[in-house]
């Protein structure tokens, strides 16, 4: 049975300052998406915000501010008050892998936080545009071999970007990189035959998969993904270790009060165990990974480590 919070507007606490456990939430709660509408993660936001106002009542106003890497999300709510009225929905692009790909950032994804709750854990796939002339993994890299350099593959996210490269050098194969907003965007060229290849989540990509307006070569999973039990993963397509995966996490500004990060912990794992949230991993292919704030800063931590490890082994020069 899911908890009901405490009525959305209480007169004597709208007064007051900070909000408190007692009345949060009292108003609208703005959730900034780093990536644009369409994206996996925007996906993810409109289902959470619906299942929040359903269970608490609670209004949830999805903002997206796509490009420079989340640069620009990421700075709007390290800046925000710490009220908890202003949330970060975001993945290991801009809190683990950013810092790794970029000598300098204009926020901490540490010290400029406070974590919230993890959400959910994903896998990317490898798409080409129906009309590619390679119908396989072992064809895209004798291609690729062929003309070094001159094929090229979009990234919307340092997941993608990072998928990428990570190919190229356990294929020892030239592509070069064309980075765009988010991954709409890519997957948009990609159709129109501006660019050769993705590594795109399944969120984003699926639906375009399963209408054949793409072709997908292979999953970057450990095993083959349920929704498209026809595609090899990279490991199984020859690329032996190959694994890539994401995740979604909520953060809040620093300073934010111990009480109402646990309240919207609980609002936010309510709703990601929605009949609705549930309805949509089965579609995308991804899965509910919850945790407290304190393991959502453990896990952050230990999946820094790891990207930093893969950045560095694909030789990926910090911009």
């Amino acid at each position: 049975m899911k908890t009901r919070l405490i009525p959305f507007a209480v007169l004597a606490c709208s007064l007051a300052g900070p909000a408190s456990a007692q009345s949060y939430p009292s108003q609208p709660i703005r959730m900034v998406v780093p990536f644009a509408a369409g994206s996996g993660t925007d996906q993810v936001a409109r289902v959470l915000g619906q299942a929040m106002t359903a269970a608490a009542n609670v209004t949830v106003v999805i903002e997206n501010k796509p490009g420079a890497n989340g640069f620009i999300a990421a700075q709007a709510v390290a800046s925000a008050p710490p009220d908890g009225y202003t949330m970060l929905l975001t993945t290991n692009t801009t809190h683990a892998a950013n810092q790794h790909l970029f000598k300098h950032l204009p926020y901490d994804p540490v010290k400029d936080y406070t974590p919230v709750a993890l959400l959910r854990k994903g896998y990317q796939i490898m798409v080409v545009r129906a009309d590619f002339p390679t119908r396989s993994v072992a064809d895209f890299i004798e291609l690729a071999r062929k003309q070094p350099g001159k094929l090229n593959f979009g990234s919307g996210s340092s997941s993608s970007q990072v998928a990428g490269e990570l190919f190229k050098q356990m294929a020892n194969v030239e592509l070069t990189h064309v980075p765009y907003k988010s991954n709409p965007q890519a997957l948009n060229d990609l159709m129109g035959g501006q660019i050769d290849v993705v590594f795109v989540d399944t969120t984003s990509a699926i639906t375009l998969v399963k209408s054949g307006k793409l072709r997908a070569l292979a999953a970057t999973s450990p095993v083959r993904l349920s929704m498209l039990p026809e595609v090899p993963t990279l490991d199984q397509a020859g690329l032996k270790g190959y694994e890539m995966s994401y995740w979604t996490a909520a953060y809040l500004p620093r300073g934010t009060s111990r009480e109402v990060t646990a309240t919207l912990n609980k609002l936010l794992i309510d709703a990601v165990r929605s009949p609705e949230m549930a309805q949509l991993m089965a579609k995308t292919g991804t899965e509910v990974s919850t945790s407290s704030p304190a393991e959502l800063a453990t896990f952050q931590a230990a999946e820094s480590d790891k990207w930093a490890r893969i950045i560095r082994a694909a030789n990926i020069q910090p911009e």
